[in-house]
């Protein structure tokens, strides 16, 4: 797509050159794109007339954000992530399409390749004086019925708010595991209760924050992959109700259809069953599959991910 530099101003030729709308060469709908960026950032310093300091400040913020790999919580932490999860909902809507358990967001700290286990599994190595927990449910279709050999993958913080593999103190994929469902679509797995984090407060991404007046705090959840032949992957994640930051998460991960409750179990004959031999804490959610009408919506999103 070549533009006529006789009927642009300086500016627009600018944009032209550098977003590449002269040149025969190139993806043009990367080019539009990066035309359309350029215009708003070049926009945006004449509206709030940035000094030249203030841009480089900016130009230095993006090299920390890199080095410190926060790209990733900086886009969950403004909402942009949340909003490709709004984007999927509108189209579900105008769609008319079925819809089952709702997405939320991904986050940054998935690692692919946790051990997997037939219905069960245990996800913490018992180094941590957490309170146990029990979290157990059933993935079914839209009719209720169970499916089968679905592949619930789970993985969430410690009692620190730290993520194994992240945080080096703890074992590998410590409180990561996958689960395959049986015949009934059930599930189970032995944990820990999980903690909320904040970002790191030395990091860009609380930086920036700070600049907004934002805290970076998330509230105890736990993250799940779900997904299973003919059905579409389901990317969410579940809340603990009661916690402090319950409706103030700053990665705006919070919806209502997946608040879980813990309830606090001091029956010794289950204890015993769950071979817990304590009071623990239980946490029961069940998730709804939506059968998939193309091959590729079986499988989560491609993007960076540790171990994939």
């Amino acid at each position: 797509m070549s533009v006529n530099p006789a009927k642009q101003t300086e500016l627009e030729s600018l944009l032209a050159i550098s977003s590449g709308l002269n040149s025969e060469q190139g993806n043009e709908r990367f080019k539009a794109i990066m035309h359309q960026l350029l215009s708003d950032l070049c926009q945006t310093i004449r509206k709030f007339d940035i000094t030249d300091e203030e841009f480089w400040l900016a130009v230095n913020y993006l090299n920390e954000l890199g080095e410190r790999k926060e790209a990733a919580l900086l886009a969950a932490g403004l909402g942009l992530e949340h909003y490709l999860d709004m984007r999927a909902d509108e189209k579900e809507a105008a769609a008319g399409l079925d819809v089952g358990t709702p997405r939320t967001i991904e986050g940054p700290l998935y690692v692919a390749g946790a051990p997997l286990s037939k219905q069960f599994a245990r996800m913490d190595d018992g180094s941590e004086a957490g309170e146990p927990m029990w979290l157990y449910g059933q993935v079914t279709d839209l009719q209720g019925q169970p499916v089968a050999g679905a592949i619930v993958d789970i993985w969430h913080a410690n009692t620190l708010g730290g993520y194994s593999f992240f945080d080096q103190s703890q074992s590998e994929y410590h409180l990561r595991r996958r689960v395959e469902t049986g015949a009934d679509g059930r599930y189970a797995v032995r944990s820990i209760v999980p903690y909320g984090y904040g970002c790191p407060p030395d990091g860009p991404t609380q930086k920036l924050l700070n600049q907004l007046g934002r805290h970076g705090n998330r509230p105890a959840h736990v993250h799940f992959f779900v997904s299973a032949p003919g059905y579409k992957h389901l990317t969410t994640q579940i809340n603990l109700n009661g916690d402090a930051y319950l409706w103030d998460d700053f990665a705006f991960a919070t919806r209502e259809e997946l608040i879980a409750d813990p309830v606090k179990i001091t029956d010794d004959k289950l204890a015993k069953e769950r071979d817990i031999h304590q009071p623990h804490t239980e946490v029961s959610f069940n998730f709804t599959l939506v059968e998939s009408a193309q091959a590729g919506e079986e499988n989560r999103i491609k993007r960076a991910r540790v171990m994939e």
